[in-house]
Formats: C-alpha cells, sequence, structure tokens
C-alpha cells in the first residue's frame, strides 16, 4: 500500500466478486483415418459440411471413422479431430516420395526448398493430389506475344475445321501444349478476321506443327472441332499463356520491389483441377494468384508478404511451395536494387506441370491409430469431454476384429488417466455385423466387455446401427459409440450433464434404419450385468439408448453415466475456480473466500437437481497448522448425486364394491 506524504485519499479496489466459471462439457474428440486433411494434428469441426471439406467424403476405407465423427455432429458442433499418420504421400512437381503431415510439419521440414521434388507439392497427402496442375508465369512474353517476323503462319491449306497448322519455328520453346493461339491476317490485324476466335495447342506432334482444339473464353474449356474460319498463309498469329484470361495483366514488378530499385520480381500462378477429381470437372481452375513476388522481402500496401512461398503457405488451399525453378537464378533475393531473372523466352511459363506421387492408405495399424489418439492424452493442452472411440479394429472394416479389445483399451486409457472426460465404446464389427444368432450377439458382445477393465470413465454400448450414405447412394453399418456420444452433447444443450442420456426423452438415436443387433429383454438381462447399455428399436416409438451405465463393475453411484459426468463437471469448475486461491494466504480470509465462491455453485447444480444435497468443509478443522506448513489447501467436499430412474414397478390392486381404498392400501 502506498503511503500518502501530504494529507489527502487514497483509493483502492478489491475484487471480491469471483464466481465459478462455466465451463465446457460437450467437446467430442476422435482419431480417423480420411482421404484427405492434415495429419498428426488436432483440427475443431463444427458440422458436418466442414468436417467433408477438410477431411472429403466417405470410402469404402473410411465410412466407419467418417460416419463416428458425422454422427455425433448431427447432435453436438464441437468435435476435435485428428488424421492418424500412416502411409500417405502427397503428389508433387517430381513424382517422388514425401509426407508432409501438415502445416507445422511443413515449415520445420520443407519450408527451406530442400526436398528435392521440384516445385510444388499437394498440400494435403492422399490421392486427390495427383488431379492437381500448377502453372507459373514469369515474364510479359510468356504472358501473351505476337507472332510476326520468321513467326507466321506457313500453311497453304489451312481450311474451316483443320485441327493441325504449321506455323513458321514452333520450336525453341517458343509454343507449349496448352497456349491459346490467335490467328490475324497477313498484314498483322486481328480484327479483319473473326474476333474472339481462340484455339488451344493440345500436341506439337511434329517440327512446327501445332495440333489445336477451339478454346472457349468465357468458360476456360477446351470444345470439339477445329479451325472456325481458314486461316492464309503467312498470316499472323499471337499466343497466350493458358490462364492468360484469368488474370488482369502480365507480371511486370511489384511496387515494392519498384521503391527499393529492383525490377521483374513479379510472376502468376494458377492451380487447376486438371483432371476433375476434385471437383468433378477436368480442367477447373482452383485458385489464381497474382502479383506475386520473387523478392523474400516484398509486402503489399498492407504489409502483407508477397513472396510467393510465404504468400502460398498462408492462402493457398491446395499447394506448398517446395523449391524454386533453377531459371529463376535470383529467387529468394531481398528486393533492393535486384532484377530478378524473368525475361524468359516467348512462350516460357517456368513451370507448367501436373502433380503425381500422391498416396492414400487408409488401413491404419493399431500403433498408428493409438498415435492419433494420444494428441488427446494431455489434459492441459487439449480441453475435451467425450472421447469417440469410432471402429473398435484398428484398422477399421477391413481389418481384423480380434484387435478390438486393444483399440478400445488405449482409448479407455486416455480417459481413465485424464479423468476428466468419457470414453465411448463399441463391440468389434464381427460381433455383431452379420451376426443372425441374437443369443451369438449378445455373446460376443458381452465377451468383448468382459474383456475391457472396469472404468467408471467408459460407456460401452451394444454395436452398430445402419443407416444410408448419401455420399455414395449406399447403406452402410457403422458403430454406435459416435451418436452415443452425441447424445450426451445432446443432454448438455436441453437440460444438463448431470441428467441420463438415456431413454425416450433424450436417448433418441437419430438416422437409424435398422440395428445389427436388436437385444430382447433376456439378452439386454445380460448385457446389463456386463456393463453393457443396450441400444433397441422398439415399434412406432424409434431406436433408443436403453442404458446408462459407465463401464465401472463394482457396484456405486459412479456406475452411471449422468453421476460421472455430474462429477466430471463439478470437478472441472470448481478446480478451476480453486487456482485463483493458489499463492495466497492459507488464512480464514481465504477460506471464507473459497467457501462463498463454492457454496453458491453447489446450490445452483441442487436448485438444477443435480444433487440432493452437500456440505462444504473448509475451516482450520482440515487446514491445521501441519497442512499450512506444507503449503496445502484442504476443502472437502460432500455431495448427494441425484439417481437415474431405471426400474419402475408398477403395483395394480383389484378390490371388492364398497372397499375404501384406505383399507386395503399399502396391502
Amino acid at each position: 500500500m502506498a503511503f500518502l506524504v501530504s494529507p489527502g485519499v487514497n483509493v483502492t479496489e478489491k475484487d471480491l466478486t469471483n464466481v465459478i466459471p462455466a465451463v465446457s462439457t460437450s467437446i467430442g474428440a476422435i482419431g480417423i483415418v480420411s482421404e484427405k486433411g492434415p495429419m498428426d494434428e488436432v483440427t475443431l469441426i463444427s458440422s458436418e459440411d466442414e468436417f467433408v471439406s477438410v477431411f472429403g467424403k466417405p470410402t469404402a476405407k473410411t465410412f466407419e471413422y467418417f460416419f463416428s465423427a458425422t454422427n455425433f455432429l448431427q447432435y453436438g458442433n464441437s468435435l476435435k479431430v485428428v488424421r492418424a499418420v500412416t502411409g500417405n504421400s502427397n503428389a508433387n512437381s517430381s513424382g517422388g516420395s514425401i509426407q508432409i503431415k501438415n502445416t507445422t510439419h511443413y515449415l520445420d521440414n520443407y519450408s527451406d526448398g530442400s526436398a528435392s521434388v521440384g516445385s510444388f507439392a499437394a498440400r494435403e497427402a492422399g490421392t486427390e493430389g495427383n488431379n492437381l496442375k500448377v502453372s507459373m508465369c514469369t515474364n510479359s512474353s510468356a504472358y501473351s506475344s505476337a507472332g510476326g517476323g520468321s513467326n507466321l503462319v506457313n500453311d497453304t491449306d489451312a481450311a474451316i475445321g483443320d485441327t493441325s497448322i504449321t506455323i513458321d519455328d514452333a520450336g525453341g520453346d517458343k509454343i507449349q501444349v496448352g497456349d491459346i493461339i490467335e490467328f490475324g491476317d497477313i498484314s498483322g490485324n486481328f480484327t479483319a478476321v473473326p474476333s474472339g476466335h481462340y484455339y488451344k495447342v493440345t500436341a506439337l506432334p511434329g517440327s512446327n506443327v501445332l495440333t489445336i482444339a477451339r478454346f472457349n473464353q468465357s468458360t476456360g474449356a477446351t470444345e470439339t472441332g477445329g479451325l472456325r474460319h481458314a486461316v492464309a498463309n503467312n498470316a499472323y498469329f499471337r499466343r497466350f499463356w493458358e490462364y492468360h484470361f484469368n488474370f488482369s495483366a502480365a507480371p511486370t514488378t511489384t511496387d515494392d520491389v519498384s521503391n527499393a530499385g529492383g525490377s521483374n520480381d513479379e510472376l502468376h500462378i494458377a492451380v487447376v483441377d486438371e483432371d476433375g477429381g476434385i471437383t468433378g470437372t477436368a480442367g477447373t481452375i482452383l485458385e489464381t494468384h497474382e502479383g506475386l513476388s520473387q523478392a523474400s522481402d516484398a509486402k503489399s500496401a498492407e504489409g502483407n508478404s508477397l513472396y510467393y512461398v510465404d504468400y502460398l503457405y498462408a492462402n493457398s488451399k491446395y499447394i506448398y511451395w517446395m523449391d524454386h525453378e533453377t531459371t529463376l537464378a535470383n529467387a529468394g533475393s531481398s528486393k533492393v536494387g535486384q532484377t530478378f531473372d524473368n525475361t524468359g523466352t516467348q512462350g516460357i511459363t517456368v513451370f507448367s506441370g501436373s502433380l503425381s506421387g500422391g498416396v492414400t492408405d487408409n488401413e491404419p495399424t493399431l500403433g498408428e491409430m493409438a498415435l492419433a489418439y494420444d494428441k488427446f492424452a494431455d489434459a492441459e493442452t487439449e480441453e475435451i469431454n467425450l472421447l469417440i472411440g469410432g471402429p473398435s479394429q484398428g484398422g477399421g472394416a477391413t481389418a481384423a476384429d480380434a484387435t478390438g479389445d486393444t483399440h478400445a483399451t488405449k482409448v479407455i486409457d486416455i480417459a481413465e488417466a485424464r479423468k476428466d472426460c468419457v470414453a465411448f465404446i463399441s463391440p468389434a464389427r464381427a460381433d455383431v455385423v452379420n451376426v443372425s444368432d441374437p443369443i451369438a450377439a449378445t455373446e460376443n458382445v458381452k465377451n468383448f466387455a468382459d474383456g475391457l477393465s472396469s472404468s467408471s470413465y467408459a460407456v460401452i454400448d451394444s454395436g452398430y446401427k445402419y443407416m444410408y450414405d448419401k455420399y455414395n447412394d449406399v447403406f452402410r453399418f457403422v458403430p454406435l459409440n459416435g451418436d452415443i456420444a452425441g447424445l450426451c452433447a445432446r443432454t448438455d444443450n436441453v437440460a444438463d450433464p448431470f441428467f441420463s442420456p438415456a431413454g425416450f426423452n433424450r436417448g433418441q438415436i437419430r438416422g437409424a434404419v435398422k440395428l445389427a443387433f436388436d437385444p430382447n429383454q433376456a439378452q439386454r438381462d445380460v448385457l446389463y450385468k456386463a456393463r453393457v447399455n443396450p441400444v433397441v428399436t422398439f415399434p412406432g416409438q424409434g431406436t433408443v439408448l436403453f442404458g446408462d451405465k459407465t463401464a465401472q463393475s463394482k457396484p456405486s453411484a459412479f456406475d452411471r453415466i449422468n453421476v460421472r459426468r455430474l462429477f466430471l463437471t463439478l470437478e472441472k469448475a470448481i478446480s478451476t475456480a480453486a487456482k485463483f486461491q493458489l499463492f495466497e494466504f492459507n488464512d480464514e480470509f481465504t477460506r471464507a473466500q473459497f467457501r462463498n465462491l463454492v457454496e453458491p455453485f453447489l446450490r445452483d447444480i441442487q436448485g438444477r437437481r443435480g444433487i440432493t444435497d452437500f456440505a462444504l468443509v473448509c475451516d482450520e478443522t482440515n487446514n491445521t497448522a501441519e497442512v499450512i506448513d506444507r503449503n496445502e489447501f484442504i476443502a472437502d467436499i460432500f455431495v448427494k448425486p441425484n439417481r437415474s430412474i431405471n426400474f419402475i414397478k408398477l403395483n395394480f390392486v383389484a378390490t371388492r364394491s364398497g372397499v375404501a381404498f384406505s383399507e386395503v392400501a399399502g396391502a
């Protein structure tokens, strides 16, 4: 406290308005394999559309992972996803083998241009990158150039419909496949013939011979048919870069480099879906990047980097820069006084080529899936509440089901170690799918559950549902654990985490055409004793989660989902608030402050029916001198959790006429 030297008023403030903070209870988490997307990195997804955009659509090898994730998103809107690292590789300019897991992996390993795979690589590992073509224009001559002199039509019979035409000197890389050609007259006049008649060079079959096809400027599409009009011998022609019409002007010098005394740094880049595997239409232009710079320190007027290496990293959805083309001798230099080498010959674009070498590996080993789930192991760095196991076997529908319990054990172990989330597990596919005998299916699921350790941090369901895959127009069996975790997220939204997610009010499973295994009462009795929560279809009432047990084998309050999630909520909220007591004095003032913080919170939970009663002890009885001397602070919090109804007993009593009910009540 500051002391006044002369009379005055010294004003200070002390904040005693602290409250227990609201905490998340509905964040899901899952490890997957997929056709695309970043690997070995946690990605937050909020909707099915976003999941498809980032990780792609389901395939025959990925659908179990896909629908485990997206089924959760039917109920909740916060899912953390890790794509497992398998044998995937990124398409690249050389067609060699390279794996770029994610942006961090690129920065740490490949941003220095040492990968030796050419100029560019697909941003995401997988076969989708093999559809990409990248074209880079670095000078005005490559952008557009006119024929003339020795560069004239040299064909005495270029008639309407011809798809081949001969010119003077097509060699020397002056014309490239993909270039756009326009023909004029013998005086170099391009308006004397029908204007806007463009042709794409589709092949260079011989010396000075061009194979051409009609080109639609407005759509960028190549069309059938040859010359739309006869072309005179010795007529002029002019050529354009293949993607000329998608840019506003030829590359020259950026303003920033010009102001620094440099020149000729500018370049344009087009990224194309060459094969149509990304958009469904071959030749679709995915991205254009105009006015980028070869200078490592070039900036835009807004102060952002224009250096094409940095710019592609920050802005491209499809490619990474991997190395400078050898013809760009000064690329990567400072802008100050530098004349960049971009003056190439007519028709040279520096780089124009398809990417290849991309490989998709969607058959993960157990170890690869374990590493994906390890991204969720640290409670301090990743906040999650609902850990979705996905397919219980390590490799999904194509793998041996004998590994199912191993994968499930890994997921449960993470939840047990964190002690702030719940793991959701389905039995292995072979336990229930195409098992026609329900007694055998019951035994399979029971044996699966018996193979898992007791844990109040895990929930086991009874199998798989049959649902429609709109992306492939087929029906598929998928694990139910994404749905069960989703029911918990939905319960948080419509009620509270300490309400049961089961039953007809909150336990309705969405999108289930049928169940692989629909247990009857006798079979449900077996499953419930084995800590398995049956999912049941009731005619006219829907498909319902019909149990709310955790995987704890010992009878206690914690063998119920609602109680486990109640305590997770209480523990997370109160422990978060308790951090603000660290490094304070363990005296009555601090203890009273803590009690005044916690007691209203517990009364609120009681008012919302989560607990029936509570007691908080935080005084000198448990904060003794010995405790204080150990620099500890102790609060004992006693709560009586509310219990969900699992069994209803209805007694109907018939009486004789004239008998008063008071006479037989309780009989």
